[in-house]
């Protein structure tokens, strides 16, 4: 009877720690634990009134096998809930990840240099100077030298352009910003991306 009693009023104690709220997990570990030791020194001392040795120590036994797991479902307990503090905080945005929002392919002029520009003004220069004759001539030669130096210059622009990669993403945080490569980075829009120094990767 003394041993049904104490096991019942422990697996009470037991529920009525289930409910406490507002604890954080290590406070309802204590509570947990101290509520376990308090029931622990009730039921020794029920045992004690038992008048067989045998059944005292069984009902030692008992109460010590009831005490080792109430302090072990309460560490669970608080493992089981210390995650989801801690998980909340993973949870918090990473200010380095985003996600492709659009890629754009362009072309770069290139570097037009002196040589270009010689070059068109001696052939403009050329073409110039057989149109007309005296004065005309010369003004003929001079404008198909300025000509000519510009159009040299536009095509070798042409020649040497490159293609340049834009790539636009939208942050986690709401922030945006433009990468641009001068190869074909392999990235699509909706692709989620993180910062590595000055660019971006996959993530």
């Amino acid at each position: 009877m003394k041993k049904q009693l104490f096991i019942v009023s422990f697996m009470l104690a037991s529920m009525g720690a289930a409910y406490a709220q507002d604890l954080t997990p290590k406070q309802q570990y204590a509570a947990d634990s101290k509520r376990a030791s308090t029931r622990y020194a009730d039921d020794k001392k029920l045992c004690a009134e038992e008048t067989s040795s045998s059944v005292r120590m069984q009902c030692l036994r008992d109460a010590r096998s009831e005490y080792n797991k109430s302090v072990a479902d309460a560490k669970a307990a608080m493992k089981a809930a210390a995650p989801s503090s801690s998980s909340n905080n993973q949870a918090a945005i990473c200010q380095d990840c985003g996600s492709v929002v659009s890629v754009n392919v362009s072309d770069k002029p290139g570097e037009g240099s002196a040589l270009g520009l010689i070059a068109g003004g001696v052939a403009g220069a050329l073409l110039g100077h057989q149109v007309g004759s005296g004065t005309g001539q010369d003004l003929a030669t001079v404008a198909g030298a300025a000509g000519g130096a510009y159009a040299g210059r536009k095509v070798e622009q042409k020649v040497k352009s490159t293609k340049v990669w834009a790539v636009a993403v939208q942050y986690d945080n709401g922030n945006k910003n433009t990468f641009n490569f001068d190869h074909d980075p392999g990235l699509a829009v909706g692709d989620k991306v993180r910062n590595a120094g000055d660019s971006i990767v996959r993530r």
